[in-house]
């Protein structure tokens, strides 16, 4: 058995993602079918569980072709300068430490190079972010992963408008053990936004995304059953 989370965008106002927890049957392996099974039980027991009744893989293991090009890996966007960048490499090429960075060679890497590189292991504690000039925090700890995500999936329209009408979200490689940052966390966040219209104002400034979180993020280190993240 295994336990993963599911995230639900919520249609409250109140609060955006829920995450629930669900104990599966995990298929050991590591060939992609392997991770398929997992997926599929992963999503029978929300829908037993939780009545999460459509919910979407969003990882290059995904059944659905949409959970792949959504996965951090696949998802692209445009700079203001015409550069073309994965939301992987964006990521990975923004950390400041404080023996150095941002790595800003990084932006153009192949996202598993970019993950890879060596510089990222060696440099330190992670202090903080820095994308094309504009600083972020490392508090909250999702906010810049979500960010740049949103941003990136708004300039897809196509898949941005199919998104919002699945209720729930996975990533079958993400452990809230080991990670901190989840692409389907991010896409949960962003149907929240869309359906409650406050996509606008979120990416509107930096500020107004922070207030998005004021009081609202637990620690994903330590997960429980049920907790609304945003």
């Amino acid at each position: 058995m295994a336990k993963r989370p599911i995230f639900v965008p919520m249609l409250d106002s109140k609060h955006f993602v829920l995450e629930r927890y669900v104990d599966f049957q995990w298929h050991p392996g590591f060939a992609k079918s392997q991770k398929q099974k997992s997926i599929r039980a992963l999503h029978e027991m929300a829908l037993t569980e939780y009545q999460v009744a459509n919910p979407l893989e969003v990882s290059s293991k995904s059944e659905d072709l949409l959970g792949v090009a959504l996965s951090s890996f696949n998802l692209t966007f445009t700079t203001q300068k015409g550069r073309k960048l994965t939301v992987e490499a964006a990521f990975q090429g923004s950390k400041v430490f404080e023996l150095g960075g941002p790595y800003t060679d990084i932006l153009g890497s192949l996202p598993i190079d970019a993950k890879r590189d060596s510089r990222l292991n060696a440099s330190g504690r992670l202090t903080a972010f820095r994308f094309f000039g504009t600083d972020w925090g490392l508090e909250p700890k999702t906010a810049f992963y979500d960010w740049l995500y949103i941003n990136a999936l708004m300039k897809n329209d196509d898949l941005a408008k199919q998104v919002i009408d699945y209720d729930g979200f996975s990533d079958i490689e993400f452990n809230p053990e080991r990670s901190i940052n989840c692409q389907a966390r991010s896409v949960a966040l962003y149907c929240a936004l869309y359906h409650n219209d406050k996509l606008d104002f979120a990416l509107e400034s930096r500020d107004n995304f922070l207030t998005l979180y004021a009081g609202r993020v637990s620690d994903p280190h330590h997960p429980e059953e049920v907790r609304y993240l945003i």
